[in-house]
Formats: structure tokens, C-alpha cells, sequence
């Protein structure tokens, strides 16, 4: 599959105004970008540290995947994303290899980006998503 770099570490939190003062007064990072994305019930925040993101996220709904995940396991690491370039042949590559796929297509994610995620069970239990920028 060959990750062109590490686009994003995704954070679930369950407050992220209290989460973006820690990231802003306690690190020293600047949030650039909060974004709803509707249909993953999700709200984010964005911070860059050097040349990666962190990602966090709040639950919107209680039953969207962040609410469960905050209900099962609570605040935390919830993913790794990697950038990758045509991320449709990644996607057939890894089925034909036999990870198990979360999604067999790609959706949008937040900032615009086509991500697809990949089962922990075939990961080695790191929830793996993929993504490209076809924006660039």
C-alpha cells in the first residue's frame, strides 16, 4: 500500500471545547479548524505538529461510531489515518489481500478528504483509516 506520510492521529474526547484548551494553553498548539461532519455524527478539531495532524473528535449523537467508541472504551487514541495516493486501487489491493474493510468505497471525511477506514480485527486492533486529498 506504501503511506505517503501520516496524515492525522484521530483523539475521541467528550468535551471538545475542554479538549481544545488543553491542546491550545497546556501544548502550545493553535486549533486552525472545527468542523461538523454530519453523517459520521462527529465534531472535530485540527492541529498541526510539524508535519502531522491530530484530530479530535466529539460525539454528536450518542449512537454514532465517536459516542460508542467514548461508551465502550471512554477518551483516547481512537485512530491512525495514513495519506495515500488513489485510494480506490489501495482499497481493492487490501481486499485482495484479506484485511477486512470497514468501507469498500470511500467516503468524505473531514477537511474534504476521501477516507476509507480498515477493521482493527486485520490491523493488528489499531483502527486504520485511509485518505487522500484529491483536492490538491
Amino acid at each position: 500500500m506504501k503511506p505517503t506520510h501520516i496524515e492525522h492521529i484521530g483523539i475521541a474526547v467528550t468535551n471538545l471545547d475542554e479538549a481544545i484548551k488543553y491542546y491550545e494553553g497546556i501544548l502550545g498548539l493553535k486549533c486552525y479548524a472545527v468542523e461538523e461532519v454530519k453523517d459520521q455524527k462527529v465534531k472535530t478539531a485540527f492541529f498541526m505538529v510539524g508535519q502531522t495532524k491530530i484530530e479530535l473528535l466529539e460525539s454528536t449523537d450518542p449512537e454514532g461510531p465517536i459516542g460508542k467508541f467514548l461508551e465502550k472504551r471512554g477518551e483516547g487514541i481512537h485512530h491512525i489515518a495514513f495519506a495515500v495516493n488513489d485510494i480506490e486501487s489501495k482499497l481493492a489491493g487490501l481486499q485482495e489481500k484479506g484485511i477486512k474493510l470497514i468501507d469498500t468505497t470511500p467516503r468524505k471525511g473531514a477537511e474534504g478528504l476521501d477516507i476509507a477506514f480498515l477493521h482493527p480485527k486485520s490491523t493488528f486492533g489499531v483502527l486504520t483509516e485511509i485518505c487522500e486529498n484529491k483536492k490538491k
